[in-house]
């Protein structure tokens, strides 16, 4: 509980992994990344997931706990082993993953004290990959129904997503994160042909499903946020730089919007948020996996670093 603590806190629901790539296993999971980033932004976030008793299960908590990662919410399966990954990457470093299934995350539970403390922090983050099985999808059901706000990072891994179970997350989320690709899939499922308009497409999914914002992220070509209060649709171009890897860089672009998100009310601007979400955005998919170790100073001199930020005012605060 947080114990009249008035900092931001929130929990990352699902999968967490390693992924084994050509230079060896990184770890791994969208919710995961979005942890990290978001604990070494300063917003304490814990991770709920599930691990196997293993060597990987152990490496990996091992791991966590050396990220400043909060493991409080880290189930142990006696039977079902800890998730890994197998991680191609082509030639103009784009990304392909081949999931086990089943594995230990795939048996998430919940409990009195999860749904207690869900009801208290300021915000839920869960994703549609760690649904795929029917245990996990029930626990989250359970979660969202006492959530305060409600974080849905879209997550679309053939084969294992499909229009229900999608829609019925979708019905929950406040705040909506997903790419290009995922926002056709979505929309071609609700109505949208083949001459609708990304706009279009984003207006139809936040109509149906009552959904306040949303990030569409479009890779080198920056991202979109959609507010539907204010009808606002903001775009933000992408930092140009040496890709080494596109892993996590969607998640860390997210956890940043998020830390800044919650200062807006301080007087942190929308230009601001964007602002900072690429830059951290940039600075992973130049780096080598998902979590990359970095420090204020070293985001700053990243951002300022970058030609599309030099003439700027803003500066990415510490």
């Amino acid at each position: 509980m947080r114990n009249g603590d008035k900092s931001i806190q929130g929990i990352c629901f699902g999968e967490v992994l390693w992924d084994n790539l050509p230079t060896g296993k990184k770890l791994g999971g969208a919710p995961l990344n979005v942890a990290y980033h978001l604990n070494k932004l300063g917003v304490v976030t814990r991770m709920l997931t599930r691990i196997g008793r293993d060597e990987n299960g152990s490496e990996l908590l091992s791991a966590c706990e050396q990220l400043g990662i909060p493991t409080t919410f880290f189930q142990f399966d006696d039977s079902l082993p800890t998730s890994t990954v197998e991680v191609t990457i082509d030639a103009e470093r784009n990304v392909q993953y081949e999931i086990v299934y089943p594995v230990a995350w795939d048996r998430i539970a919940v409990d009195t004290v999860v749904l207690e403390e869900v009801e208290v922090i300021d915000f839920l983050v869960y994703g549609s990959l760690a649904c795929r099985d029917e245990i996990s999808f029930q626990s989250l059901l359970l979660l969202l129904e006492k959530a305060r706000f409600r974080v849905m990072d879209v997550n679309l891994r053939a084969p294992y997503f499909g229009p229900e179970k999608i829609h019925s997350l979708l019905k929950y989320a406040d705040f909506v994160k997903m790419n290009a690709e995922e926002l056709h899939i979505i929309s071609d499922w609700n109505g949208a042909t083949a001459t609708s308009t990304d706009q279009q497409r984003v207006d139809l999914i936040m109509e149906r499903f009552a959904i306040q914002e949303v990030i569409v992220t479009y890779g080198a070509d920056g991202a979109v946020y959609h507010f539907k209060k204010d009808n606002i649709s903001y775009h933000f171009p992408a930092l140009k730089v040496q890709v080494e890897d596109t892993i996590g860089s969607g998640d860390s672009f997210l956890a940043a919007f998020l830390a800044k998100r919650f200062q807006m009310q301080d007087g942190v601007q929308l230009e601001e948020v964007l602002e900072f979400a690429a830059t951290l955005s940039g600075f992973v998919t130049q780096s080598s996996g998902a979590c990359p170790a970095y420090s204020p100073e070293d985001i700053n001199r990243f951002h300022w670093l970058n030609p599309i930020f030099r003439d700027s005012n803003l500066k990415v605060k510490q």
